[in-house]
């Protein structure tokens, strides 16, 4: 049994169960057609939960968080012996980043726009199945830091954001 608390994958699935993005930090899974295989039956299983908060389910000697927001699936995977709060607290961290990267348009248009920033966000979170961070705000600016200007400071990149937000609702207001 690992002393420090891990994870063994991160998935961010659609309304239909179809790949977002995922992370695997195991070998229990060591084809890709295991891994869809697994992503479709956790996915089948969780499908008709109302899950707007963390709810937590045993699959397969794994622990599985969930959270689904619009159209995405949120999950994190962890061993029967880890701790479910501690799984709960990274999925809270990985759906928090993720909203303030897609400053608060959180569905599948915004999140395929964004797959590197959703991709960045998960490689903040876990290196190899341990958990390197579970602040969003601090997953969030480092992602950001890489994503724009590395050189400019993150008050500066919110400002940026801000109008880049500004434009993109004065565009979709023009168009309807």
């Amino acid at each position: 049994m690992d002393l420090c608390p891990s994870v063994k994958n991160i998935l961010l699935l659609d309304s239909e169960g179809k790949r977002i993005a995922v992370k695997y930090y195991s070998d229990d899974w060591p084809t890709n057609s295991a891994k869809e295989a697994f992503e479709k039956a956790v996915f089948t299983k969780t499908q008709k939960t109302n899950a707007r908060t963390e709810e937590i389910a045993m699959f397969e000697s794994n622990i599985v968080v969930y959270k689904f927001v619009q159209d995405l699936h949120f999950y994190v995977t962890g061993g029967e012996d880890e701790n479910e709060v501690f799984l709960a607290t990274v999925l809270q961290g990985f759906f928090d980043a993720v909203d303030i990267l897609l400053r608060g348009n959180v569905d599948k248009k915004e999140a395929l726009e964004n797959l590197d920033l959703i991709l960045l966000c998960i490689d903040g979170i876990v290196d190899g199945g341990i958990v390197l961070e579970g602040d969003a705000n601090s997953i969030a600016s480092k992602v950001a830091s890489h994503s724009i200007d590395s050189g400019a400071p993150f008050s500066e990149q919110t400002i940026s954001q801000a109008l880049a937000t500004a434009r993109e609702h004065l565009t979709r207001s023009l168009l309807k």
